[in-house]
């Protein structure tokens, strides 16, 4: 490199105040460390700009820097692993004087206008710090380009936004003011243009970037303070929980944040973005919808298989009643009517009695009739053995149905199957974790149908159990009773069509089983049938009934043909 010849003198000086450095090859940290040790040995005096001239012409010339500002910037690499640098700290490093020191403000303001370093201002002080995207740029020996955060699209923005908060784990020292230079920088932005007309104040504004980057980065609308509590000092973060539990925030009163428990049920530990504030912030993009969704997470009506389902007459009257209810031709009218007239549009619907009695088919049935998808809820997966995410879950599913509902030209239908779990009695005075946890799971589930806007329809074995909150806000609510003889019959012979009536009748007879069992008994002639190339004789079919029933003592019978 041109730059890089030393005169005689510069090397004899060099020598008698650096005796251990090489001559720099001519790389970026070579320069910058080359600089600094001419900087510590000649603690900035006229001899400085002598001996580092060409190290300091040869960084200018690589990043467009001035003479000053490439001094200064490898002073700031030296102590780039301290992310509290402050100006002053110079003094002490190359051991020059203050006022000198303070005349490198000019070139740290241009540095910190570039991206090549960082202010931090806090507790009423200045600090700066280096970028680790920079510090490996010049490690590699490239020049570091700030990536651009103007004139960005929703989805860039928001990725960026995720990328300053991964950034901040290490270090949020900065995050505020990095979150509101990209605010700026984006106005064109409707959520840009929202959060500036919130005008909250540095505590509140923070803390609004954190629901909004947990909302669309990490799908998270159930917020603890826990989620919040690390961006705060201690002091703040206590006046800041405070004020929150006394609804005393501009976010609550301007209507941007809730509790996720209203109206009384459940504590006030998670907040989360109303909808109002939702649809102002990512209505655009349609981010509400697109958070809420899930992909397999919806049945197409037209992909359900038809079953022939046989009731007891009582029952068969209420599925059919409700059959017609949900179709097309009468759901719209029935709901209009229920809102005009000041009620509940929303319906939802229990449908309880003993295992294998056809409740779940029957939704699936009911399904397929009306045209309606299907969004099943499993119960199983929605209780979690963290504190928290239980709720977050349970809300989660609610929030994907209303984004379902809110597109579908058809309501879909929401299932809560083998729904026992949510739906038993509330314990009053829970102290334990797990009934805390059930107490708010049922509390939002209650809370979630009196605002229903479309179908549900719970399966549950047990009802002894069930919780009169629940009882009450389910419109229909249907038995379904074990089959009598009749319907039996009829069952034994549509899944072995073999069957004459009389054969049919005798099993229906014999034995008390549900649709479900007799369905057992059917798969097991077709294994054997397909095992053995031949029908099953009666005796052995029997002999599946009897396997059936579990811990049966009775004494063997035969059927007599």
């Amino acid at each position: 490199m041109e730059r890089i010849t030393e005169t005689k003198s510069s090397q004899e000086a060099h020598r008698e105040t650096a005796p251990h450095d090489r001559t720099a090859a001519p790389t970026l940290i070579g320069a910058i460390e080359q600089i600094v040790n001419r900087a510590i040995a000649t603690h900035l005096d006229e001899l400085f700009y002598r001996e580092a001239a060409p190290f300091l012409d040869y960084l200018s010339d690589r990043m467009s820097l001035d003479r000053e500002q490439a001094l200064v910037f490898s002073l700031f690499m030296e102590q780039s692993t301290d992310n509290r640098i402050q100006i002053s700290d110079f003094a002490r490093m190359v051991g020059c004087r203050t006022v000198r020191v303070i005349s490198m403000l000019a070139a740290a303001d241009e540095l910190a206008r570039r991206r090549l370093i960082r202010r931090i201002h806090k507790e009423d002080c200045l600090f700066y710090s280096v970028p680790m995207a920079v510090v490996t740029a010049v490690k590699e020996d490239r020049l570091y380009e700030p990536e651009p955060i103007d004139h960005l699209t929703s989805e860039q923005f928001f990725d960026r936004m995720g990328r300053i908060f991964d950034e901040a784990e290490e270090d949020n020292s900065h995050l505020l003011e990095d979150l509101d230079e990209l605010v700026e920088a984006n106005l064109q932005l409707p959520f840009c243009q929202q959060t500036r007309a919130y005008d909250l104040n540095k505590v509140e504004r923070l803390l609004f970037h954190v629901f909004c980057h947990r909302f669309v980065n990490m799908d998270d609308d159930l917020i603890g303070s826990h989620n919040w509590l690390e961006y705060f000092n201690r002091r703040v973060a206590f006046g800041l929980k405070s004020q929150l539990n006394a609804d005393r925030l501009s976010l609550q009163k301007q209507g941007v944040i809730e509790p996720c428990n209203e109206e009384g049920m459940g504590d006030r530990r998670y907040y989360h973005l109303t909808a109002r504030a939702k649809e102002q912030l990512f209505g655009d993009l349609c981010l509400v919808e697109q958070q809420a969704k899930r992909p397999n997470d919806l049945l197409d009506s037209a992909t359900l298989a038809p079953r022939e389902l046989f009731y007891n007459p009582s029952v068969e009257r209420q599925v059919d009643r409700l059959g017609e209810l949900l179709s097309p031709e009468h759901f719209t009218d029935i709901q209009q009517r229920l809102e005009a007239g000041g009620l509940r549009k929303g319906f939802a619907c229990l449908f309880y009695g003993a295992p294998g009695t056809g409740k779940t088919e029957t939704v699936y049935q009911l399904a397929r009739r009306t045209g309606r998808n299907l969004m099943v809820v499993d119960v199983a997966q929605i209780k979690s053995c963290w504190v928290g995410e239980s709720e977050k879950n349970i809300r989660k599913a609610f929030e994907r149905y209303r984004a379902y509902v809110k597109e579908a030209e058809r309501a879909p239908i929401l299932l809560f199957n083998e729904a026992d779990a949510v739906l038993g009695i509330r314990q009053e005075g829970a102290s334990r974790a797990v009934e805390k946890m059930e107490n708010s799971l049922q509390n939002i589930i209650l809370q979630e149908m009196e605002q229903l806007d479309g179908i549900m329809i719970a399966t549950t074995n047990l009802t002894q159990n069930l919780d009169r909150a629940f009882e009450r806000r389910f419109l229909y609510k249907i038995e379904f009773e074990r089959p009598d003889a009749a319907v039996k019959s009829r069952i034994w012979r549509s899944m072995i069509p073999t069957l004459d009536e009389r054969t049919a009748a005798t099993l229906a007879e014999r034995y008390d089983f549900s649709g479900g069992q007799i369905e057992n008994i059917a798969r097991k002639r077709t294994v054997e049938m397909i095992l053995r190339g031949a029908e099953p004789s009666m005796e052995e079919l029997d002999e599946f009934c009897r396997a059936e029933q579990l811990g049966n003592r009775m004494e063997r019978r035969r059927i007599g043909f």
